[in-house]
């Protein structure tokens, strides 16, 4: 089955610097092999819509008329992976603007909302590369098309995990509606509430759904148990103290 824009698949994937270094993969053993497994993240391949950026320019360009099963090895230029090294987005800003003060090269900071990483300390400033960390770098990317997901729930579920990092949340489509329940865990999460956005534009572009609802529930259940421990206690008490 050819692979056009807008479909969706399973993408496994591997990628390296030129030296060989593994910076990025979906496959377990790969990332503990090259001391970057993350206990948090998902392994065994990505849901990712063809054509849509879920992927570096060069490798989603790569899909596009593969077939199904299809597997193979792209070299990708900075200006289609992670972009070229821009000198203007490396600054010079005082020490004091940094929750550690203690800085020094290589160490990763926030300011003003924005992420970088200290290139040089110069007494009270230190200067900052917002680049992204891997820009001017020429990259490669081993992959394997798994499979085309045809089934709407598997879409759904796959584009959620894919922004949320959670393998599988309490959703389904009925009547052209996509119904998402939101896990407690994600009712503050500053990255759900980015996204949640565009996770619905998505849904409505790809899938052809025309309303989305996000249903959230108070008190959590954990604090309604909370709640109902803590009132058995009180009367337990009272009852104790007649």
């Amino acid at each position: 089955m050819t692979i056009k824009e807008g479909d969706f698949i399973k993408l496994s994937y591997t990628g390296k610097l030129e030296d060989g270094i593994v910076f990025d993969t979906t496959d377990e053993n790969v990332a503990k092999e090259n001391g970057i497994y993350n206990e948090q993240g998902m392994y065994g391949g990505d849901v990712v819509v063809a054509g849509a950026g879920h992927t570096i320019k060069g490798l989603d360009e790569e899909l596009i008329g593969k077939e199904e099963g299809d597997s193979g090895t792209i070299e990708i230029p900075p200006e289609k992976a992670f972009g070229e090294h821009d000198p203007k987005l490396v600054e010079s800003h005082s020490i004091t603007k940094l929750q550690d003060r203690n800085a020094y090269p290589g160490m990763e900071v926030q300011i003003d909302n924005r992420k970088g990483v200290v290139s040089r300390v110069i007494g009270r400033r230190v200067r900052v590369d917002f680049n992204h960390p891997l820009a001017g770098k020429t990259v490669t990317y081993d992959y394997s098309i798994d499979k085309k997901i045809e089934d709407d729930d598997e879409k759904l579920q796959g584009l959620l995990a894919l922004y949320t990092g959670m393998p599988e949340m309490d959703a389904k489509i009925e009547n052209n509606t996509a119904i998402i329940n939101i896990p407690n865990e994600l009712t503050f999460n500053q990255r759900w509430l980015m996204v949640k956005g565009r996770i619905a534009s998505e849904l409505m572009q790809h899938l052809g759904i025309e309303e989305i609802q996000y249903v959230e529930k108070y008190p959590p259940e954990s604090s309604k148990t909370e709640e109902s421990e803590s009132e058995e206690t009180v009367a337990e008490t009272e009852s104790s103290g007649e």
